[in-house]
């Protein structure tokens, strides 16, 4: 029988000392890849939510803003996440059934209670201001107002959120907010840049605001803030009265008033409506607001015919009559005997400047005498005509934008005494970032500073730990290998013959 040998060699990876080596690696590229994958997940930004319902004269909107946990600056980084207008007039027009101003608050409120993440609720600052409206009829029944406040405040509590108070800001903060607000979404306070003027106009109220080139003579026109660690000396005044529907009231009691006494029905032809307007009105639609005198009770149940004849010229000389510049106990004034220093720099006019504004497609590239020119044709076209082109625009409105449009011209020519080239350098503004100008944004933005900052999510590593920790595995790594190619290649011992 023939002897056949055989070598037999054991496999070389199923000695113990591959097998740890080729676990090792294993192990370690699991854990370098599971440690990569939790230090870089995207991390959740935590936002924090705060609420500021606008009472304004004639609306109330509910602001939803939002910002990240985390502040800059000891200034929340403040953006508009949802706006609601509330249906029907402003909170004011309850006076004599408070209960429904706090009842009209419910459906954008609940609108605020699905938007807003419910672990979010209990923290969320809810903050009401009202503004000239109420301003008005605090001035014309204490009462009253209180009992409007009290309604809302209720309402208010019933929400799940942090309520923070109902009150009637005063002019002064409703300007400076509305500077803060113009110059935030501008980034002038984090970029150190010059800051912007802002000029305001509502229904009841108007407010100028800026950084003025000279001491501010009265205290009254004087507020400082800090933000972003800078301080700010504003020049601000706040002209109740004087929103466009109040100033349309006073420029009324003006032409009416010479012949208010009389018994026999009154035509008021108006310059400043446009040629064929023709509807007769109440005394009381024109003298039921503290901004006008008391009617006798004669007057009371008096009528007129508002009739209008559609000249610029002269509506612009009517317009100049509601400003008093006969007396000034300053170095200066803007009008009423108000201090005020001279414009500087560029502004930015909001609320019923743009929209009357944006609606006469006044733009800025238009000059003083431009925007004069649209406005006399506009207040010349025939009323019928303007029906027929604006069918989807309330007549109350499209009847008053030549009033509107003059008086606002006026208002920034005769009684701030803007210049052609400070006309230049003022911008008629809606939005800015998609946030809306106005004073809401401001007040939100001031009171974060009251607010505690929240840690934000930080990875699971500092970043110097992390790139050791891969580093130290990847060491590993290569010496698991290089000890693994060693004993891969060394024999496992001689061979031994195993005969058949």
């Amino acid at each position: 029988m023939d002897e056949q040998q055989e070598m037999k060699v054991k496999n070389p990876w199923h000695r113990p000392h591959i097998f740890l080596a080729t676990a090792g690696i294993a192990a370690a590229i699991i854990i370098m890849v599971a440690i990569a994958v939790v230090q870089n997940k995207p991390l959740q930004q935590k936002y924090k939510y705060g609420i500021v319902l606008d009472a304004g004269s004639s609306h109330t909107s509910v602001y939803i803003y939002e910002w990240p946990a985390e502040k800059e600056n000891n200034t929340g980084m403040v953006k508009q996440k949802q706006a609601c207008s509330v249906k029907g007039p402003g909170i004011s027009s309850y006076s004599k059934t408070p209960e429904k101003a706090g009842e009209s608050l419910k459906e954008c409120m609940d609108n605020a209670t699905k938007t807003i993440p419910k672990h979010r609720h209990p923290e969320t600052p809810v903050y009401l201001g009202a503004t000239a409206g109420m301003r008005l009829l605090k001035m014309e029944n204490d009462v009253d107002s209180k009992k409007v406040l009290a309604s809302v405040e209720k309402s208010l509590q019933t929400y799940p959120f942090s309520y923070q108070g109902a009150r009637i800001i005063t002019g002064q903060e409703e300007g400076a907010f509305g500077w803060i607000t113009v110059n935030y979404l501008s980034e002038n306070f984090r970029k150190a840049s010059r800051t912007v003027g802002a000029l305001d106009l509502g229904g009841a109220s108007t407010q100028i605001t800026f950084v003025p080139g000279q001491q501010v003579e009265s205290s009254d026109n004087s507020i400082d803030f800090r933000l972003y660690g800078n301080d700010y000396h504003l020049y601000t005044h706040s002209f109740l009265c004087y929103g466009k529907d109040q100033v349309l009231k006073l420029y009324l009691e003006q032409q009416i008033q010479p012949n208010a006494d009389m018994t026999d029905n009154i035509i008021l032809e108006d310059p400043c409506f446009h040629p064929g307007y023709n509807i007769i009105k109440s005394f009381q639609s024109v003298f039921d607001s503290p901004c006008v005198k008391n009617l006798t009770n004669s007057q009371k149940g008096q009528n007129f015919t508002h009739r209008g004849i559609g000249n610029w010229n002269k509506c612009n000389q009517a317009i100049k009559e509601v400003f008093n510049t006969s007396h000034c106990r300053y170095s200066r004034c803007s009008f009423n005997d108000v201090f005020q220093p001279p414009v500087t720099g560029r502004f930015g006019a909001f609320s019923a400047y743009f929209f009357v504004m944006d609606f006469l497609n006044v733009t800025p590239d238009h000059s003083l005498d431009e925007a004069k020119k649209i406005l006399e044709a506009y207040c010349t076209t025939p009323w019928g005509t303007l029906k027929q082109k604006h069918r989807k625009v309330k007549e109350k409105y499209l009847a008053e934008y030549c009033f509107s449009g003059t008086y606002i011209v006026s208002l920034l020519e005769d009684g701030y005494k803007f210049t052609t080239n400070d006309w230049k350098n003022t911008e008629f503004i809606k939005t800015i970032k998609n946030s809306e100008a106005g004073w809401t944004l401001g007040y939100m933005l001031n009171l974060t500073n009251m607010i505690p900052a929240e840690a934000p999510d930080t990875p699971l590593l500092p970043y110097g730990g992390y790139v050791s920790l891969m580093l130290v595995l990847s060491f590993l790594i290569i010496v698991c290998i290089i000890l693994g190619c060693i004993f891969f290649r060394r024999p496992s011992g001689p061979a031994h013959k195993e005969i058949i």
